[in-house]
Parts: C-alpha cells; sequence; structure tokens
C-alpha cells in the first residue's frame, strides 16, 4: 500500500475530502445539541450540589456560575473549578510529561513515542516493532478521547489518524495498545472517593440495519434522553471505523440479528448502561499505585485512568499500564451509573469550603 507516512500534503488534502463526505453524510449531526446537554447536566449537578451544603448559587451566564457559602465563594465552569491551579492543569493534560514523570517513579506507562506530522518515520518504525496494536492520540491539548484512534497497524492508518490527533493538539504520540479493562480512579485530597469500570460503547444489531444507522439511532435516543443517557454523542471517526475493522464490519454491514457490535474502543463517549461501580474490584496494591500517581501530579482532583486485567492485582503485577491522570475530571461517569450516583460536586464544594466532608454514599441520580 502507498505509504502515505511521507506525504504530509497529501494528508492535507484527505483530510479536506473527509470533511466534505462528513457534510454531506451528515455523520456527526446533532452535536451541538448533545453539547447544551452536558451543559444541562453540569447546571443540575452544580445547583443540586450548592443546595445539599447550604450555599447559594447565582448564574452568571455562559455556563459560569457563583456559588457562595457564608463570607466564602467560588465559580464554576461546568467540570472547572478554583480547586486546582492552571500551571498543573496545564502540565498534567501534557502526557508525554506525565507519562515521564510517572515512570520516573518507577509506574508502568505504555511504551510510547512523539513525532510530527512532517517526520513520522520514527512513528513508522516504532509501529513495525510493536509487539501489539497502538494508539494515536494528540500529546497535549485535548481531553475526553478526543482525535485518539486505537487498532493501529498499517502505516496508511498510522498516517490518517496522525493527522488527525495533530489537528487538535500541538503533535502527536504512539504507543502500544494495552489490554484490559478501563478503570477511572477518583482522588479528592488524596482519598479515592469513587472508582468506575468503564465498558466500551455497543450496540445489538436487529439483522436489517447498516451499521452506520444504528449508530445513527443509538445517537438520535441519546439525544432524546437529554444528556442522561450520555454525556455525548458517538462520533463516526477513525477509531470507529478500527473498531469496526476487527470484527470485520465497516459503516454499510449488516450484523446478525442479535450480534453485540462494539462501536469503539476509546470508551469516553460510552452510555451511563456502560458504567458500574468498581470500588470492590480494586486490590489495595493498585490503590497504592494511584495514589502515588495523584501525588506526583500535584492535583486535589484527580480522575486516574488505568487499564488492567485484574483489578485485585497491582498494574506491575498485571501488566496494567497508566493512560492518564485528568484534569478537570469529567463528573458524568459518577453521576450516571447501571448502580447508582456518587455526588462529586458535593464533596468538591466541601474540600473548596474547607468543610467536613458528609458521609460519602452512592444515591440514585438526580441529574
Amino acid at each position: 500500500m502507498f505509504d502515505l507516512t511521507r506525504h504530509p500534503h497529501l494528508l492535507r488534502a484527505l483530510s479536506y475530502a473527509d470533511r466534505a463526505k462528513n457534510f454531506v453524510l451528515r455523520k456527526n449531526a446533532g452535536k451541538t445539541a448533545a453539547q447544551q446537554h452536558l451543559a444541562q447536566f453540569y447546571r443540575r449537578v452544580w445547583h443540586g450540589a450548592a443546595a445539599q451544603v447550604g450555599a447559594t448559587l447565582e448564574d452568571l451566564g455562559g455556563d459560569v456560575f457563583e456559588i457562595r457559602l457564608g463570607s466564602q465563594w467560588t465559580r464554576v465552569c461546568n467540570n472547572c473549578t478554583t480547586i486546582d491551579d492552571l500551571a498543573t492543569h496545564l502540565i498534567v493534560r501534557t502526557k508525554p510529561v506525565m507519562y515521564r514523570l510517572l515512570a520516573k517513579h518507577g509506574l508502568p506507562v505504555p511504551d510510547h513515542i512523539e513525532f510530527t506530522i512532517k517526520e513520522m518515520q520514527p512513528a513508522a518504525a516504532f509501529l513495525e516493532r510493536a509487539p501489539r496494536e497502538c494508539v494515536i492520540k494528540p500529546a497535549c491539548g485535548t481531553g475526553g478521547g478526543l482525535a485518539v484512534t486505537t487498532g493501529v497497524r498499517t502505516r496508511w492508518q498510522l498516517a490518517r489518524a496522525a493527522w488527525t490527533a495533530s489537528v487538535h493538539g500541538d503533535y502527536p504520540i504512539i504507543e502500544e495498545q494495552v489490554e484490559g479493562r478501563n478503570y477511572r480512579l477518583l482522588f479528592l485530597d488524596g482519598e479515592l472517593i469513587d472508582a468506575v469500570k468503564r465498558e466500551p460503547p455497543t450496540v445489538i444489531a436487529d439483522g436489517k440495519s447498516t451499521v452506520q444507522q444504528l449508530v445513527e439511532r443509538l445517537n438520535q435516543e441519546r439525544l432524546d434522553h437529554e444528556g442522561t443517557l450520555s454525556h455525548s454523542l458517538l462520533t463516526i471517526d477513525f477509531d470507529l471505523q478500527s473498531t469496526l475493522r476487527r470484527q470485520g464490519l465497516s459503516f454499510r454491514s449488516v450484523p446478525a440479528e442479535g450480534k453485540l457490535v462494539q462501536l469503539k474502543t476509546v470508551i469516553n463517549e460510552n452510555s451511563a448502561l456502560d458504567n458500574v461501580t468498581a470500588m470492590n474490584e480494586l486490590c489495595p496494591a493498585l490503590i497504592e499505585e494511584a495514589k502515588q500517581a495523584v501525588r506526583i501530579s500535584g492535583l486535589r482532583l484527580a480522575g486516574v485512568d488505568v487499564i488492567t486485567t485484574n483489578p485485585g492485582v497491582s498494574l506491575h503485577e498485571s501488566g496494567g499500564v497508566f493512560l492518564e491522570v485528568n484534569s478537570p475530571p469529567g463528573y458524568f461517569w459518577h453521576y450516571h451509573k447501571r448502580d447508582g450516583a456518587f455526588p462529586v460536586a458535593v464533596h468538591v464544594l466541601e474540600a473548596i469550603f474547607n468543610r467536613q466532608p458528609a458521609r460519602r454514599e452512592f444515591v440514585a441520580c438526580p441529574c
């Protein structure tokens, strides 16, 4: 196959063609409505949290709220708060820096390298010597799984995925794709307060519809639930294509009736039905490793993402890795789970206002 990694100008032209095709097919329609639903979710979260701690809330517009408790006050915007400083937040979101810091302290991270679109040969060499499929992602400036592509095995896939990643960040990185389940561990002031096992998004085929039609129907269902089923829509992107390809499918395939089709490998666009509390699955050794990662990051509020085949042992023992230390972490996965909700915003306000935290428990989600 033509080696696209040696032709960045052709990559640019292909990207314009992709945009035109997506516009014609309306592949990612409804994104604006989904973003509005996410903002409404955080509006409900902060109104509820302020009421629970006895604070008042003023809407300043633009999804910004001022919350006052006696002489104390703070401002929030969606999942952004004043609990961590900007420098720490920016450093944590620079993935190669965090990987180096974690590895320096003996914590396991995926084997990876940084590269640029103008010089992709180091990434191509990494891909060819890697013993497994690889992941391409932006090195910094993004979150929420944006522009991440899994299952990369050829130079053509590498080049297309790298261009997508570079559009959303300063430069891409390539890393080995580690097998296992995805766990989000949420820490506040060094204490693990919640853990969620996040499964990838799936759909059950009806034997009549193409994969693209199934995705469109699923996205409409998410819009109809106004953000309570999922905080985002499924994006038709390279990760979806790659995940389907590994199952012998494409957008035009009509899977057999009753077949469970995994739609993406990146889990950030999953639904509430794909999230379940995992506090009782984690062993003390794994939790201690995650605590160390949080201490290294310098964050008060941190969402630690790990991949492991066995949460009952340490990452060193299972061969698992740290994927990210997130700042600011999203709240959706903690409020919308199959087995209840954890009120993150309440504990964040208590920490900001230096109040004794209430007993932490799982509650029925009002959001």
